[in-house]
């Protein structure tokens, strides 16, 4: 059996007018978003259900997509907040025992415009070259509508990008043999922080992104984590003011991706837009204080200026092998240290899941200080 089925001709077109002829799968359409590439090897399902991808077509480096499969379980969201999908070849044939359906079938049921035997490693070349750009994916004729299409993409922009992925409401969710209390604010979070929170004996409440520091006082949580999501962090300025009020109540904090930025934010630091992104499974990031280098997951478009941290209030605690870029930061005056890159990433790296345990000892040094 073919790898992919030819199917309808299908288009991506870039800013700079490029385009791109393939076929189609998963949903018909047309779709304007901000155009990237991860080169993870696997895990594409939770590629397309971590919502820090809001707002971005996706195009996947690695050239078979679908092998194994897709299966609810493993998703890191209710649904999928990616505006396309690019691959080289899809899979219709997936063979793995915990395989529910395919991919094809996935992208149809969440509205997900997909395009699949175009050169991705000629697109992802262009990307790095000369950096993120808008584009469109459809399954329209783009020749037809290309003026139309071109004055779209460069008027496009992602906005409201955290108001558009967090709860609407206060959820919880209680661990077998509970030992403490977090608040998982989200900014747009993967399932796996919440799993590995409650696997490590903590009950969490997960609070929209807006939630006041009052409230915050009221659910008197022994920690706060501070998740992902997608956007420019800086645009996040209601959340950044909040921020800086629950700084004051030293509770302890762990922040991730967006979380960490945010956190940045609000003590004075900058941050700004790379070229093109961290996005894969492969990054290797150097723990300062251990001198010890870990490969990480990361999905990031935007870096807190390492020079940018004031020296009385943190310091850098992870830096990015490959670009020098902050990974992370340790705050001096508070209870609280941050990462860039995803610690909880499944499928991916598993060797900073340790940064989870160093969270609860530092509630467990916090409560026995009390």
């Amino acid at each position: 059996m073919s790898l992919f089925n030819i199917g309808e001709k299908a288009y991506v077109m870039l800013e700079n007018g490029r385009v791109f002829e393939g076929y189609s799968f998963g949903a018909k359409g047309t779709s304007f978003g901000e155009i990237v590439f991860t080169t993870s090897m696997t895990a594409y399902e939770e590629t397309l259900t971590d919502p820090s991808y809001f707002g971005q077509i996706v195009t996947q480096t690695f050239p078979l997509i679908g092998n194994y499969g897709v299966n609810d379980s493993d998703y890191e969201s209710k649904g999928s907040a990616v505006s396309g999908y690019i691959v080289r070849e899809w899979c219709n044939a997936p063979s793995n025992f915990r395989c529910e359906g395919n991919i094809d079938d996935f992208l149809k049921r969440h509205g997900i415009i997909g395009i699949h035997s175009i050169d991705t490693r000629c697109l992802t070349r262009i990307i790095r070259e000369h950096g993120v750009m808008n584009g469109v994916i459809t399954t329209e004729n783009v020749y037809e509508k290309k003026d139309e299409f071109l004055k779209k993409i460069k008027e496009f922009s992602i906005v409201k990008a955290v108001a558009s992925v967090t709860c609407k409401e206060i959820e919880e969710y209680k661990a077998e043999n509970p030992l403490y209390n977090v608040v998982l604010f989200d900014f747009g979070y993967k399932y796996n922080i919440r799993r590995e929170l409650v696997k490590r004996g903590c009950n969490v409440t997960v609070v929209p992104a807006n939630t006041t520091p009052e409230k915050i006082k009221e659910l008197a949580p022994d920690g706060i984590m501070l998740s992902n999501g997608p956007g420019n962090p800086a645009e996040n300025v209601e959340i950044i003011e909040n921020l800086k009020e629950l700084i004051k109540l030293k509770i302890p904090t762990f922040g991730i991706c967006l979380g960490h930025q945010l956190m940045a934010l609000a003590n004075g630091a900058k941050t700004e837009k790379l070229k093109y992104g961290h996005r894969g499974a492969n990054q290797p990031v150097v723990d300062v204080r251990l001198d010890k280098t870990f490969v990480t997951s990361q999905n990031h478009g935007y870096a807190v200026i390492s020079d940018s941290v004031p020296a009385e209030v943190g310091e850098v605690s992870h830096r990015n092998a490959n670009d020098g870029t902050c990974e992370g930061v340790r705050y001096k005056q508070f209870p609280c240290f941050t990462v860039q890159f995803h610690p909880e990433a499944c499928g991916g790296p598993l060797d900073t899941a340790y940064l989870f345990d160093e969270f609860i000892d530092m509630i467990k040094a916090d409560k026995e200080a009390e």
